[in-house]
């Protein structure tokens, strides 16, 4: 198959494909001198250029390296596997990947973008102790989360914003052991300079705005979509009277939200408490 003939929109192997193929060209490699530095022949890599064969999530993880992608290949690929994801979250995350600014607000549980894998999986196997997933459902979930966390740190890296509700703090997932280490990696990433977070306390009361989990991405042509998520599935929101009005409470719980500090200062508050 002749690379003019595959169509990104047919399916999302055909995207990853035609992506795989772009990011080898940007880097002025041939098919051969690819799958050399990534271990396979290149063959190989014209098969997943043409949609024919998936790699091994090992090979893909390697391209995103090689290929300096930022993770991009590595999130197209679990969307391709998105069987175990909400229906809408496949769509939400190829827009999380190239967003310029993300602001989230998350109750009971911590933001996927900020947990540990050990806290990861602990969640997960909730789900499926309770019926609710099956276990390959639940690896699959654990590896495009952790997947997903490339945002961070990918360049340019996107201003992130996180205002989390105190249950999140509170709620123990695995217990101290989980927890403490947790609660250290939310200070530490509050100390990267693309990365705010708040706590919004349960003082709050009616002042808090929302009852659900949300995000708002900011895109590169600066339009603005929000995310919302029930117990069946994910809802991509681009109709402007509604992304502009979550945005504006957004900005208002951001505003009635303890500073960084003082909300640095719950969250070692909380993890002191644990430790002892």
């Amino acid at each position: 198959m002749n690379k003019k003939d595959l169509d990104p929109t047919i399916s999302p192997a055909h995207a990853f494909g035609v992506q795989f193929r772009r990011s080898r060209e940007a880097k002025g490699l041939t098919q051969a001198q690819l799958g050399d530095l990534l271990g396979v022949t290149g063959t190989y890599v014209g098969c997943f250029e043409r949609a024919s064969r998936m790699p091994h999530i090992d090979t893909v993880n390697r391209a995103d390296e090689v290929l300096e992608t930022g993770g991009t290949l590595a999130l197209m690929y679990w969307n391709i596997r998105h069987t175990a994801l909400f229906e809408g979250f496949p769509e939400f995350t190829e827009c999380e990947a190239k967003a310029t600014e993300l602001r989230l607000f998350e109750l009971g549980i911590m933001p996927g973008l900020l947990q540990t894998p050990e806290y990861a999986q602990v969640e997960l196997a909730a789900g499926v102790s309770r019926g609710n997933i099956s276990t390959e459902q639940a690896a699959e979930r654990l590896s495009f989360r952790l997947a997903r966390q490339a945002a961070i740190t990918r360049q340019p890296a996107p201003m992130i914003h996180v205002v989390m509700d105190e249950s999140a703090l509170r709620w123990q997932v695995g217990g101290p052991a989980v927890m403490v280490p947790q609660l250290r990696r939310v200070e530490e990433l509050a100390g990267l300079p693309n990365m705010i977070i708040q706590v919004a306390p349960f003082s709050l009361g009616a002042r808090r705005p929302f009852h659900h989990s949300l995000t708002l991405l900011t895109l590169p042509n600066h339009m603005q979509i929000g995310y919302v998520e029930d117990m069946k599935q994910g809802h991509l929101e681009r109709d402007i009277p509604t992304v502009r009005e979550w945005s504006r409470d957004y900005a208002r719980l951001q505003a009635d939200a303890p500073s960084v500090a003082d909300s640095m200062a719950t969250v070692r508050a909380v993890r002191k408490e644990l430790e002892r």
